[in-house]
C-alpha cells in the first residue's frame, strides 16, 4: 500500500504527469520467451511463461534526446513512439517502470521519480555490483564464465552512417521527451539505487529495453549482465532495442542483421527475449530502414 500511495503523489518536474491508470489492478504477464542453448544456438526454443506484473520491473536504458551518431539518433526517434505505447501498457498492468538515461539523471534532480530512487532503503546485493569505469559510469564487463566475444565488431564505436563517420561527443541532455515519465516511476542510472528499488518492492523479474544492446543494455550497472548476476529473472524485449554496429566492420552484414546477431548472443548466454506484442498486442516493432524479408 505504501508503494501504491506514492503513485498518487503530485509530481514536481518538467514533463512528468500523473498516469490516469495508476490504480489499475495488477495482472499476469503472458510472455513467449525465446532462448538458445550454448550447444545448439542455431535452434531457438520458445516457452510460454506467466510473470506476476507486480513483481516485475521494466528498465528503459539510455533512450536519450540525441546521440553523436546521426543514424543512431534517427532510430531512437523512430523507436520512442512505439516504446512509449509499450511503457503505457506495462504501467497499466502494474509493472514498475525505471527510466535509466545514463549520465543525465541530474536533469531530473528534485523531481518525484528521482527522489523515489534516492529514497529506497539501502540493501546489500548478493554479489558485488560493477565498479569498473567506462564512459564515466560503473560498467559490467564481459565475463568469460558466461559469454564469449560479441558476434559483431564494435571497436569503431558502431556509427552506421554512410560516408564520413560522425564525431563522437556527448550529445544527450535528458531522456527523449516522447517517452513519458509518470507518477510512481523511478529515475536512476545507479546500480545500487536500482537494486534498492527492486528489493524494496520484492521484484523478482526484470525486463530490459532501450539502446544500445551490444554496449549499454548489456553493460550498464542496471543492465542485463548485472541483473543476471544479482539473481533476477531477466528478459530482453528484442524489438525495443538497437545496436551500435557499422556494417563495414566484421562480420560485414547489414545493421539490422548485426542487431539480430547480438540478440541471439544474449539469448544464448544471458537471458531469453520476447517482443512488445506480448504486452500491447499486434505486430512487433520493426525499423522502417529494415528492408529484409
Amino acid at each position: 500500500m505504501k508503494i501504491l500511495a506514492r503513485r498518487v503523489v503530485g509530481l514536481l518536474a518538467i514533463g512528468i504527469t500523473l498516469a490516469p491508470n495508476i490504480m489499475a489492478d495488477e495482472e499476469k504477464l503472458s510472455l513467449t520467451l525465446r532462448s538458445r542453448s550454448k550447444e545448439a544456438s542455431a535452434k531457438p526454443v520458445e516457452v510460454k511463461e506467466d510473470w506476476e506484473a507486480g513483481k516485475t520491473a521494466l528498465i528503459i536504458c539510455d533512450m536519450w534526446d540525441d546521440h553523436w551518431c546521426k543514424s543512431a539518433s534517427r532510430r531512437v526517434g523512430e523507436l520512442a513512439g512505439p516504446m512509449n505505447k509499450m511503457v503505457e501498457a506495462a504501467r497499466a498492468k502494474g509493472i514498475f517502470i525505471i527510466h535509466a538515461p545514463s549520465s543525465v539523471v541530474a536533469f531530473y534532480n528534485g523531481t518525484a521519480p528521482r527522489k523515489l530512487a534516492k529514497a529506497a532503503p539501502f540493501t546489500k546485493s548478493p554479489v558485488p555490483l560493477s565498479v569498473k569505469e567506462r564512459w564515466g559510469t560503473n560498467w559490467c564487463w564481459p565475463d568469460p564464465k558466461y559469454e564469449g566475444v560479441l558476434p559483431i565488431d564494435d571497436t569503431d564505436m558502431g556509427c552506421s552512417c554512410k560516408g564520413p563517420k560522425c564525431e563522437i561527443r556527448e550529445a544527450w541532455t535528458r531522456q527523449i521527451k516522447t517517452i513519458e515519465i509518470m507518477a510512481g516511476d523511478a529515475i536512476t542510472d545507479n546500480g545500487q539505487e536500482t537494486w534498492n528499488l527492486l528489493e524494496e518492492r520484492k521484484i523478482d523479474n526484470v525486463i530490459l529495453c532501450g539502446v544500445h544492446l551490444n554496449m549499454c543494455v548489456l553493460g550498464r550497472p542496471f543492465g542485463i549482465r548485472q541483473m543476471v548476476k544479482v539473481g533476477k529473472k531477466v528478459a530482453l524485449m528484442r524489438d525495443m532495442t538497437d545496436t551500435m554496429y557499422n556494417p563495414q566492420m566484421p562480420p560485414g552484414v547489414d545493421h539490422f542483421t548485426g542487431t539480430d546477431l547480438v540478440i541471439q548472443h544474449v539469448e544464448q548466454h544471458w537471458c531469453p527475449s520476447f517482443t512488445s506484442a506480448d504486452l500491447v498486442g499486434g505486430k512487433s516493432f520493426r525499423f522502417k530502414e529494415d528492408k529484409r524479408k
